[in-house]
């Protein structure tokens, strides 16, 4: 009894210690990462009135919504050959979990004719997805709270994205955040899971899965890796099955095409280049050879520690000789962002909605950059990459 005295009489006074630390440190709250629950929390309940303020007044933009529902409606419909679903925009490209998510929402949207109530829940997917991203940072406290701004209430085009274009890389995202929450809580087989959920929305996800390789041999070594990669390929093949009964070939080819010719009027990074360049298959090689070569020197530079060998962290954890340290959760959410970004930088062709890709990620990864990174110079690249972008869309 006098024990529940206690406890219940210590909750006002460490409120109340809580709430005078965080007046006397007020003109640092913008600055100490130990504010960021309070910032991003925040934020977080000014982007609910945000997001329904951009909804009601700013002007829906039609670009793929009624492609997705044209394919998922061939689906439904009874057409389970990859070959033969398509909507306006060209054929289904994206692997089954797309179209189990897009039915649902064709279903909740009456056939997508209710666009509006279709980017209220994008508006869902957008705070959920910022609630993951912010935990993140939470738990790392690597970047200062003023950033978080930025990422969110002052960014229309990520925005835009989610509620006002509807595409299918924020729900990709939502689930590759909630994974790599999951990883950070040490969940790795459920966040396993997850990341192959995510993979099946949109193959970009693939991007992080070198980063993602390395931290699973770290902590596990090979043999142990192995049932993990094993259930995400199981997840492909059970999400795949219907598709894969009537086609096999037609699916795979359809929703895990690595080759896929990009067309040059859409491509956002490359547009420089002459056409004839972008379309080149020597150029994709190019590309592919420079991926791989700068995976192969942040694996050895970066991500590895000093003094341990590549071939250690493929052993059993028990059985190295080796003291090779368990990554922290910084190294970690470091070396799946700049597996994710070193992916972007050579990719064959960027579109305006990859934004979403690597925006959340930025901060991060500039504020990680050391004293070569003053915080000057790392809001002028977000502000760049904001203003650059608005006015390519």
């Amino acid at each position: 009894m006098a024990g529940g005295k206690r406890k219940s009489s210590t909750l006002p006074s460490r409120i109340q210690k809580t709430l005078s630390s965080i007046w006397q440190d007020k003109h640092m709250v913008l600055f100490k990462a130990e504010y960021t629950f309070l910032v991003t929390a925040v934020l977080w309940f000014l982007e609910i009135g945000i997001n329904i303020w951009v909804i009601q007044r700013v002007a829906y933009t039609e670009i793929d919504w009624k492609a997705y529902m044209d394919e998922v409606e061939g689906v439904i419909n009874g057409t389970y050959d990859y070959t033969q679903l398509k909507g306006d925009t060209g054929p289904l490209v994206y692997p089954a979990g797309f179209v189990y998510v897009f039915t649902g929402l064709y279903y909740l949207t009456d056939h997508g004719q209710n666009i509006r109530l279709g980017q209220y829940v994008f508006a869902v997917f957008y705070l959920i997805t910022l609630l993951l991203v912010f935990r993140i940072y939470h738990r790392t406290k690597k970047v200062p709270p003023y950033v978080f701004f930025f990422i969110c209430c002052a960014s229309y085009r990520i925005h835009s994205i989610f509620v006002l274009r509807l595409f299918n890389d924020p729900v990709a995202m939502m689930l590759l955040f909630g994974a790599i929450n999951l990883f950070l809580d040490g969940h790795w087989t459920l966040g396993c899971a997850l990341y192959s959920l995510a993979v099946s929305v949109k193959m970009n996800v693939l991007l992080f899965a070198p980063g993602l390789l390395f931290l699973l041999l770290c902590e596990f070594g090979l043999w142990k890796t192995l049932p993990k990669l094993t259930l995400c390929a199981v997840i492909q093949l059970v999400l795949g099955l219907p598709f894969l009964f009537v086609n096999p070939v037609g699916y795979v080819s359809r929703a895990f095409d690595l080759g896929r010719q990009f067309i040059f009027k859409w491509t956002v990074n490359w547009r420089f280049l002459p056409e004839d360049v972008f379309l080149s298959r020597y150029f994709h090689l190019a590309l592919l050879l420079a991926h791989i070569t700068m995976l192969l020197l942040f694996a050895l530079k970066r991500w590895k520690r000093s003094g341990i060998s590549i071939w250690s962290i493929l052993t059993d954890p028990s059985e190295r000789k080796e003291t090779v340290h368990k990554l922290n959760i910084i190294q970690t959410v470091l070396v799946l962002y700049t597996s994710n970004f070193i992916g972007m930088c050579f990719s064959r062709s960027l579109h305006y909605q990859f934004y979403v890709w690597y925006f959340h990620t930025l901060p991060y990864l500039l504020w990680s950059g050391g004293a070569v990174l003053i915080y000057k110079d790392s809001l002028m690249v977000l502000g760049t990459c904001e203003r650059g972008l608005g006015q390519l869309m």
